[in-house]
């Protein structure tokens, strides 16, 4: 079972459903306390310039599970690669924080962040391996039935696209998947394309209540 960290002194608050724009907050810190009471709240931590920004998009990025749609050459790539969960936790993030990769935003501080969410068995990974070694994945929060997914990356082609299929056949396993959801923060045409819709930031404030009663999804 995951460990429940010390609880954040800071008060933290969701967003109102006609707040007008994405970004809600600013402040408070990156202690795994405050993170898993923003993630319970609908919020997720991102930098604005030099300080903490809590965002709360008007318009949610979810991946439908039941219409979550591999291409025919993704179903092909994935006989490629070798799926694994947590074994490579801090490397995906690192990964994913690239200083070479565009509007990459993820400093030295959010990698110790995370990595001590996953070390409370918070955070986890979802990584594409071959004989080369990692060649792909992703990296997000776990809480109940909610996966909040941060960041991906692919060394290989399509490895963090079989990564992210893998996550939605391990959600789709449970007996409540129709209750769990997973969350991508925006729609972007790429995952419009595999299932992904937008709800209103209302819609998935009620969604998240319910998920966050289901058991988690790594918990064996």
């Amino acid at each position: 079972m995951p460990t429940e960290p010390a609880a954040t002194p800071w008060k933290l608050e969701p967003a109102p459903d006609d707040h007008p724009h994405d970004l809600w907050a600013l402040g408070a810190d990156l202690a795994p306390g405050t993170l898993l009471a923003g993630y319970r709240l609908g919020l997720f931590p991102m930098p604005v310039q030099d300080e903490l920004g809590w965002w709360s998009p008007r318009d949610r990025g979810i991946v439908e599970l039941d219409a979550f749609r591999p291409s025919r050459s993704l179903r092909r790539s994935r006989n490629r690669y070798e799926i694994r969960f947590d074994t490579a936790f801090e490397e995906v993030m690192r990964c994913c924080a690239d200083p070479r990769r565009p509007h990459g935003w993820i400093d030295e501080p959010f990698v110790a962040a995370y990595s001590g969410l996953h070390r409370l068995g918070w955070a986890h990974s979802i990584e594409a391996w071959d004989e080369d070694g990692l060649a792909g994945g992703l990296y997000g929060v776990g809480i109940g039935g909610l996966f909040a997914a941060e960041s991906k990356f692919h060394r290989r082609t399509d490895a963090s696209k079989v990564a992210l299929a893998a996550l939605v056949d391990r959600m789709r396993s449970t007996p409540d998947a129709g209750r769990r959801m997973l969350d991508v923060q925006w729609l972007t045409p790429h995952l419009a394309s595999l299932g992904a819709v937008a709800i209103s930031r209302a819609d998935y404030l009620v969604r998240l209540s319910d998920a966050l009663l289901l058991r988690d999804l790594f918990v064996a």
